[in-house]
């Protein structure tokens, strides 16, 4: 994972990050249903599970923006290469979660294994993080689901004044509308780094890719 300081000299959103991050700090969430019918089906014929497909794709298309990848490290502002997904893990025993998180890879095959062997390794694991041994990776960012319900809004709210530019996803439970299988998505973001531009664009792209999602599995 490398780290690349920005030159705030000539970044064309020096004005824009300066203003919604110092003199109107400001966060935005949206939500909306996407379509989700052809991924599903994609999943079910392959012996695919459908959520590491979801962060996978959801990854993947936040990582095509240099926005979405924007952070602070040692008081210096740059960007990653990448973000790496830091999800909840349900257990079913007790009804609570931990977090975990899988190293991304461009290949949905490689970042697939990863996922199934963290599961196996550290699925039972509870407390707070299920891969106690290590923190997260510094380019981990929020993404997860709340299957039981199907929302209209969903909003993270921090507590924490703390220089945090990373993206918030949250997938909701799917629902049927017409012949189509709709699922509600929702991105929380700061507006020091993101504009509705952004989303616009990640959202096209991964309603694109969830619908060929099929040239992904090999």
């Amino acid at each position: 994972m490398n780290f690349t300081p920005i030159d705030l000299n000539t970044w064309n959103r020096c004005q824009m990050f300066y203003y919604f991050s110092k003199m109107a700090p400001t966060g935005y969430s949206l939500t909306v249903n996407v379509d989700v019918t052809k991924l599903k089906a994609v999943c079910k014929e392959n012996g695919i599970k459908f959520f590491p497909a979801y962060l996978w794709l959801t990854t993947k298309n936040l990582n095509r923006q240099t926005e979405f990848k924007v952070a602070e490290k040692d008081g210096i502002l740059g960007f990653y290469d990448s973000l790496t997904p830091l999800y909840a893990a349900f257990h079913e025993d007790d009804r609570t979660i931990s977090f975990m998180w899988t190293e991304y890879s461009e290949d949905f095959m490689t970042f697939y294994g990863r996922y199934l062997e963290n599961q196996r390794l550290y699925g039972a694991n509870h407390g707070v993080l299920c891969q106690p041994q290590t923190p997260p990776p510094p380019n981990a960012y929020t993404v997860s689901c709340l299957p039981w319900v199907s929302f209209s809004h969903f909003s993270v709210a921090s507590f924490e004044n703390k220089p945090y530019y990373f993206p918030s996803v949250e997938a909701g439970k799917y629902f049927t509308e017409g012949d189509r299988l709709m699922m509600p998505l929702s991105l929380t973001c700061h507006h020091a780094t993101t504009d509705g531009y952004h989303v616009n664009r990640f959202l096209e792209d991964f309603c694109r890719e969830a619908d060929n999602f099929a040239e992904f599995i090999r």
